[in-house]
């Protein structure tokens, strides 16, 4: 059978499967925890590869799931692995949708779309299952918990999931993020840096309290950590190559206590944004020069506090050109996107694609007749996604393991 008759028909059995994969998807949906520690979640999905006649590994610092599928035929890609990536925590946020599947849990949402990651991967593994007899080589599932800030990624990688794979000449890795960035049905990827490296920043400036009728006996915290504040948004548009950007946002600003009285301390709390590890070290180093001169300038300190978040995501070229042709055959040329630059959001399959090449794409599932300017995106309390799109999630997912593992 051609490339082009596999494919066809790899698209007709996902558009078979969605009923299952949108009904895995709502019953995750109604449920969403949030971190590291999802038990609810982990059961559903156990329980489904199980369905899938797999036997599922728990994970034993996390509640990820992990299984493989060990291909069945002949051919030289025995050697090849492929991990496939579906991050499964929700977001600490009260859903307003009005969907009739809509959370349970009250404070918590899966608006960032993981439900729908975990079925199409569900759904791609059983396209993967019907297929074994024309691969040799293997695919490892990855269910992962705790990707919105939590590092899930990292634990995993630290409880074994790249053991065998890291370094080893076939290995590669692929994940779908979905987006109502996106018009639905699309394909849309770039090589290279595709998210920022997410640091958390926390400034604290130390002065001396008094009566706010007489601020030249004490010293003012608040008037120090606006000169900060400002000091930081100059320092990045003339220190940092506009091409090579990074993007630092102080988003909480807390001090004093009431109208009358100057505070002894302010705290500042933002986010630094980058795509390179070279301007990331650079501005680091650059943010707490700017805070030692500042404090010393007033005569008051300031700590820094950088919390290192996820690394760069970046997608391997010569991984990301086949998935770009894996694209193109299977949803056609018009519906493959190319990305005209990276998205200062961040992500953690960064951890996996630093050890293994691979990419990430995003998969457009914007609802008919909603417009960019004015659909509810990722993250919001608001946010619908079409599951029609899902079809083609659950094939692509099949469709880059199998052109990987040499059986397309």
């Amino acid at each position: 059978m051609g490339n082009d008759a596999q494919l066809f028909t790899l698209r007709s059995d996902a558009e078979s499967l969605l009923p299952s994969v949108i009904d895995v998807r709502r019953r995750l949906h109604r449920v969403p925890e949030i971190g590291l520690q999802i038990p609810k979640t982990q059961a559903i999905v156990a329980d489904e590869v199980r369905r899938l006649g797999l036997e599922p590994v728990l994970g034993r610092s996390t509640t990820s799931v992990t299984a493989v599928i060990q291909g069945a035929g002949p051919g030289p890609g025995a050697d090849r692995t492929i991990v496939l990536r579906g991050d499964m925590d929700a977001l600490p946020l009260t859903e307003h949708t009005g969907l009739d599947f809509t959370s349970e849990h009250p404070g918590v949402m899966h608006a960032c779309g993981h439900d729908t990651h975990v079925a199409m991967l569900l759904g791609g593994a059983r396209l993967l299952l019907d297929r074994r007899d024309s691969f040799a080589g293997r695919a490892v599932l990855m269910f992962q918990p705790g990707e919105e800030g939590h590092h899930g990624a990292r634990f995993m990688i630290e409880d074994g999931l790249l053991d065998g794979i890291e370094g080893r000449p076939g290995s590669a890795a692929f994940a779908i993020h979905i987006s109502t960035r996106y018009p639905t049905g699309t394909l849309n990827l770039r090589h290279g840096p595709l998210l920022a490296a997410a640091d958390r920043l926390v400034f604290t400036v130390r002065g001396r309290g008094g009566h706010a009728s007489a601020p030249f006996l004490a010293l003012d915290p608040v008037t120090v950590a606006a000169e900060l504040i400002l000091a930081l948004q100059l320092m990045v548009t003339r220190t940092v190559d506009a091409l090579d950007p990074a993007v630092l946002t102080i988003a909480r600003v807390t001090a004093g206590t009431t109208n009358n009285i100057i505070p002894d301390a302010a705290e500042l709390e933002g986010t630094l944004r980058t795509l390179s590890e070279t301007v990331r070290s650079d501005v680091h180093g650059r943010i707490r020069q700017l805070a030692a001169g500042i404090g010393a300038a007033h005569g008051a300190h300031i700590d820094v506090l950088i919390d290192p978040g996820f690394p760069v995501t970046v997608n391997d070229r010569d991984f990301t050109d086949l998935v770009r042709s894996v694209c193109a055959d299977l949803a056609g040329p018009s519906a493959t996107i190319e990305m005209d630059a990276p998205i200062m959001g961040a992500e953690d399959f960064s951890y996996v694609l630093q050890r293994v090449p691979g990419m990430m794409a995003f998969l457009g599932a914007r609802p008919p007749g909603q417009d960019l300017a004015t659909a509810p995106m990722n993250h919001s309390d608001l946010v619908v996604f079409d599951e029609a799109a899902m079809a083609l999630g659950a094939a692509t997912y099949a469709a880059v393991a199998l052109r990987h593992l040499a059986a397309i």
